[in-house]
């Protein structure tokens, strides 16, 4: 059955409205015949001024919210959210983490499963949240918007389904972020037509606010009150551009209950490091002294030669009864380049349960991944060929930089339409040298990628083997690589070049993650099975590497049924509804329908 016809159906099956209390959460959705809870929410995108670090500025924003608001829902809930863009930036929205089960429609990249929602247009994204629940996040996924244009998306539990953990007595949602007191669109275009880096961020903000450290901010602080001996929930989102951040609570412990919103073994540590992209779920007991206690948010700083912004965001955690005039104590972080801090806490991470993690390979696929320079070609180099040696800053998967088409590559392989992609992206790079010490460093001579917008196809039901490996052309980091679509086993990963004869796996409670960060100078092992038809966009979740091209898509066939197979596209259609909100907090942005 076609999706647009689903949707008109599930106004139709309307039976009324449900109203659920989950975890402290007023739920409020149409429920219909067959028992599924569809939930919806109407976007607006719009700018809205804001005033920060001494200056004033328009920022791109959902509803006139920064952050935007919160999607709240269950396990298997439907979610029909419509798009409005107010405007004269293109948008679209990602809905990160979600698998979009045969609704790759709806995945939200731009020019791969959709193109931008223009100004003045609207776009409905319809799916369900099919075996999910966890934290996850939702951003614009054109060009830079994302940069403030965020929120939190939460899944609760069936109903009468616990946490594998007692009930905290609070969840709060804590999105770590970047800002920059000029443009964002501005500093995308002036720094891709530099050929050199991009500025640092004027500060790091804490569930949009910067804390006391930076200019004009002393009371531009996130306070999240909490009562003594009382343990909460903490969703931890970075929606940062291109920043990785270490976040600790000074004096307390975090314990790691989930990661990319799937249960893992409780691992306590004093800090944690995400990535843009990834999400972990923490448990702290307030169980020190009455006062007031920092949440520090500061970068890891993996690449040498980036620049990063040095000053720490800052929140409170304050314990009801504390002096207002009380002094925060300093949180305790590792230093910004200790990348032992971060293996401590991969390390850690395990899936709850014994996992069924297949052992027979259908597809060996070795990628690697990491920055070039390319020769220029401008004739006014000192303004646009401001890389090493007069060149021009790129990024690749397997040496090839990838190019966002003209059209949407999921209409374009629908439609069968020719000459928009290829289907070439190679297993393998060309040649295999000393990927993280031997790279070649004669720039921008050999440090050159190919450009293409270059496609992967899986057969579906593959069951594939991914190694990532860091190199070491211009400078080794750490990658947030990110899939879309699907989800994977994080089977091993290590420092140095990628050896098969002695490298670790682990088989039986590997992490199931949707992002890795990929070590320094390292590599990274996953597995997943391609079970799911339609067009899945790989990428470096640093935006500025996703910019110059550090990115691929891969196209899954369909298999045998309709349960397989790619639905037909969303038809554009209007009807009528009457809409009236609901004033419920963060829920102020779901929409009742009768």
């Amino acid at each position: 059955m076609k999706m647009a016809n689903l949707l008109v159906i599930s106004f139709m099956l309307c039976l009324g409205m449900l109203s659920t209390t989950i975890y402290n959460v007023k739920l409020i959705a149409c429920a219909s015949s067959n028992g599924i809870s569809t939930r919806f929410y109407d976007f607006k995108v719009q700018t809205k001024r804001v005033t920060k670090l001494c200056n004033t500025k328009d920022i791109v924003t959902i509803n006139g919210k920064f952050p935007g608001p919160v999607v709240y829902a269950q396990e298997d809930d439907r979610i029909i959210v419509k798009v409005t863009n107010k405007t004269p930036f293109n948008i679209t929205i990602h809905w990160h983490g979600i698998r979009q089960q045969l609704s790759c429609w709806y995945d939200g990249p731009s020019y791969i499963t959709q193109c931008p929602i223009q100004s003045g247009q609207s776009f409905t994204y319809n799916f369900t949240v099919a075996k999910q629940k966890g934290t996850f996040f939702w951003h614009a996924h054109v060009s830079w918007l994302r940069g403030t244009a965020y929120g939190a998306m939460v899944v609760y539990p069936k109903a009468n389904v616990h946490y594998p953990f007692k009930n905290p007595y609070q969840e709060h949602i804590i999105l770590l972020g970047e800002y920059w007191i000029k443009d964002l669109q501005e500093i995308e275009h002036s720094t891709l037509a530099s050929g050199g880096a991009p500025p640092r961020a004027d500060a790091f903000t804490i569930n949009g606010h910067p804390g006391p450290n930076y200019n004009c901010s002393t009371n531009d602080v996130y306070q999240l009150d909490v009562v003594p001996r009382k343990t909460y929930l903490l969703r931890l989102i970075n929606a940062g551009l291109n920043t990785e951040n270490f976040f600790a609570i000074a004096n307390h412990k975090l314990t790691i209950v989930e990661a990319d919103a799937e249960y893992t073994k409780p691992f306590t540590t004093d800090t944690v490091m995400l990535g843009p992209g990834q999400t972990l779920n923490v448990l702290v007991t307030a169980d020190q002294p009455v006062g007031k206690y920092s949440m520090a948010v500061a970068p890891y700083k993996s690449g040498r030669i980036v620049h990063y912004q040095n000053v720490s965001a800052i929140a409170c955690f304050n314990y009801l009864g504390a002096a207002s005039d009380s002094l925060y104590l300093p949180a305790k972080l590792p230093k910004l380049d200790d990348k032992l801090a971060v293996k401590t806490v991969m390390d850690g991470l395990r899936s709850l349960n014994q996992v069924d993690v297949f052992k027979e390979i259908d597809k060996n696929l070795f990628i690697t991944i990491g920055l070039n320079v390319q020769k220029c070609h401008s004739k006014t180099p000192k303004k646009n060929c401001q890389a090493m040696n007069n060149g021009v800053l790129a990024a690749s998967m397997n040496n090839i930089s990838f190019v966002n088409p003209n059209i949407s590559i999921l209409e374009a392989y629908y439609k069968n339409k020719k000459g928009s992609y290829t289907e070439d992206f190679p297993d393998r790079p060309s040649k295999f040298y000393n990927f993280v010490n031997g790279a070649p460093n004669n720039i921008p001579h050999d440090t050159q990628s190919l450009n293409g917008t270059r496609t992967k196809v899986l057969e579906y039901g593959s069951k594939v083997q991914l190694i990532f490996q860091d190199t070491g052309t211009v400078n080794i980091e750490n990658h947030p690589m990110h899939f879309h679509g699907h989800s994977f086993y994080v089977v091993g990963y290590g420092t140095g070049n990628y050896n098969p004869q002695t490298a670790k796996f682990n088989l039986v409670d590997p992490p199931y993650m949707s992002t890795i960060g990929v070590p320094v100078g390292g590599w990274a092992a996953i597995r997943f099975v391609a079970n799911n038809p339609g067009v899945w966009y790989m990428h470096c979740h640093i935006d500025i590497h996703q910019s110059w091209g550090l990115g691929m898509v891969f196209i899954v066939y369909n298999g045998k049924g309709e349960s397989e197979s790619l639905p037909s596209p969303p038809l554009f259609f209007s009807f009528s509804i009457k809409l009236f909100r609901t004033f419920t907090g963060t829920n102020a942005d779901l929409l009742y329908v009768v």
